[in-house]
């Protein structure tokens, strides 16, 4: 509900998908984490209690075999169908899920349901909050990082589809099927299934994997049923996680302006078959050591809360909170799974759910206490206060040669003949004269480009003034230069040329320019691509690390 107000604030089928890209810009790397234990635990559990309970033997060799069958359906799937033909192969899906559930209900009907034997936890025990306090916070506040939600709700927007409608028959089939798998659990409960109840690693009980074995001892129609139900499951799960992480790679290396881009294979960091890989080695690990799935849920309860909770403040607070303390809220996100997995250990609910209200409770400290902005700085402050060099933090003490200053008229303030730095932008001041008009009289059309193209040169000479053509390894090249023209101006008038860089990805560079008269109007304005070539053989290059170095400060 509340995703579809926010992709209704503005108008347009692409509203979301710009809300997301500068809303989620502070969390890339806990929507990456997140993401990535997702897949991770979501693999694990599959292999931890559908597929080892059959007891294949040696373990050595079956489990990375099952995990590398996961994986490579996972891929399959992702790589075949994309977020647009996603709900046809989840329909085709469900077209097998629902005969799986029908055959499992008929046979769990035709045993009957047994004597009730399973007690309710009474919800005046703490032991019932230690577990129920952890479990709606997660809930509540989990979804907000989740990539496969995003994406979802930004495609369903673009597509002119209720994102609130969708999202509600979505979660009812979503809590249907989580219903009807602990129903169908309490069943074999009832009917003995309590011998297959083990003690973990924690001294806790677990039977996550009594359907399993239930079902394995069952006709081989109702195991292979369960089987199917199982499959799909985890499949819809893993491969809506594939398309998710590989759209959101490609969108942040399209964007980023990190030298790492240059330096390594573009579709090495765009593939989510790395990270894929990494969760699986981590599942089985997980897996030979006996963990349980608690053991990674326990992260939704804690660590990401802090971080969920800030970003859910950011979509309608209007504070400095354009950043993160990323120190700060990883310290309290692993102070609070420590003190949960205390509470976890020793049976002690008080530390569960101080532990899930703590990262909750400092978030809200920290965008209210008076020294808030102290606290958060928006991305170019960020920039400014680690630059590498008293270039980026100091762009006027970084030139090189001399630069006299002159009096343009009496009235004017004074301004340096090889430019100045206002702010963001580079400023560099002329007088037009004859020779930049035509026979009507006012200035040549052709001599606004010539005038952004000195400020540009000027510019280049500010912040690389080290920049040397005889030994370069690269040159810079227009891709595109664009302008509109709004007011005209005449000979002896004093004009500024405004440019500044206002952005760039892996390739290219962005240059927007604007030119004003004496008067503070405008008279045109526009930008430009800039591309880089090696110099040696002309071939296109990733941003240079000294011009990465150089821009930076005056994004």
């Amino acid at each position: 509900m509340v995703t579809h107000h926010l992709a209704r604030r503005e108008s347009g089928s692409e509203s979301l998908a710009k809300f997301f890209a500068s809303w989620s810009r502070p969390f890339r790397l806990v929507f990456f984490l997140y993401q990535l234990l997702a897949i991770t635990l979501t693999i694990f559990a599959f292999i931890r209690y559908a597929w080892a309970p059959l007891g294949f033997r040696p373990e050595l060799l079956y489990l990375p075999l099952t995990m590398l069958v996961v994986l490579a359906a996972a891929i399959l799937f992702g790589e075949e169908f994309d977020i647009k033909r996603i709900k046809f192969s989840h329909g085709a899906l469900f077209l097998l899920l629902a005969p799986a559930l029908v055959i499992l209900t008929v046979h769990t009907l035709g045993k009957g349901t047994g004597p009730l034997t399973i007690p309710k936890l009474p919800t005046n025990d703490w032991n019932y909050w230690g577990y129920a306090v952890p479990i709606i916070i997660g809930f509540l506040v989990g979804p907000w990082l989740d990539l496969q939600q995003w994406q979802r709700a930004i495609q369903m927007h673009r597509e002119r589809v209720s994102i609130a409608a969708g999202y509600i028959i979505g979660s009812l089939l979503f809590f249907g099927l989580i219903l009807w798998h602990g129903i169908t659990a309490l069943w074999a409960l009832n009917w003995g299934a309590g011998e297959f109840i083990r003690v973990g690693i924690t001294g806790h009980n677990y039977g996550q994997e009594v359907l399993t074995m239930v079902f394995s001892n069952a006709s081989s129609w109702t195991f292979a049923a369960y089987a199917v139900f199982i499959c799909v499951c985890v499949l819809t799960t893993l491969d809506s996680g594939y398309i998710a992480l590989k759209w959101f790679l490609q969108s942040n290396a399209s964007t980023s302006n990190h030298p790492i881009f240059s330096l390594v294979p573009p579709k090495l960091l765009t593939s989510p078959i790395p990270a894929y890989l990494l969760a699986g080695i981590v599942a089985v690990a997980g897996v030979m050591l006996k963990f349980e799935l608690e053991f990674f849920m326990i992260f939704y309860a804690t660590f990401f809360v802090g971080y969920s909770i800030l970003a859910i403040a950011r979509c309608y607070i209007v504070s400095p909170a354009n950043a993160i303390p990323q120190v700060k809220m990883f310290c309290i996100g692993s102070i609070a799974v420590v003190i949960f997995s205390f509470g976890y250990f020793l049976r002690s609910p008080s530390l569960q759910i101080v532990g899930s209200l703590m990262p909750l409770g400092y978030v809200i400290w920290l965008l209210l206490k008076p020294t808030s902005s102290e606290e958060f700085v928006n991305d170019a402050a960020e920039l400014d206060s680690t630059a590498p060099s008293a270039l980026a933090s100091r762009p006027e003490s970084a030139v090189s040669v001399a630069s006299p200053i002159t009096v343009l008229d009496p009235g004017a303030s004074q301004h340096s003949l090889a430019g100045h730095f206002e702010d963001k932008w580079f400023v560099y001041t002329l007088v037009a004269t004859y020779a930049d008009t035509n026979s009507v009289g006012n200035v040549y059309f052709g001599m606004y480009a010539m005038w952004v193209g000195k400020a540009r040169e000027l510019f280049f000479n500010r912040v690389m003034p080290k920049f040397n053509l005889k030994n370069t390894p690269f040159y810079i090249l227009t891709r595109s230069f664009e302008h509109k023209f709004v007011r005209e101006t005449r000979e002896f008038e004093t004009v500024q040329v405004k440019i500044r860089v206002a952005g760039y990805n892996r390739k290219f560079a962005t240059l927007e320019h604007e030119i004003y008269d004496s008067l503070g109007q405008l008279l045109g304005k526009g930008k430009q691509t800039l591309l880089f070539v090696s110099s040696s053989d002309y071939k296109m290059l990733d941003i240079p690390p000294d011009v990465y170095s150089a821009f930076i400060a005056h994004t």
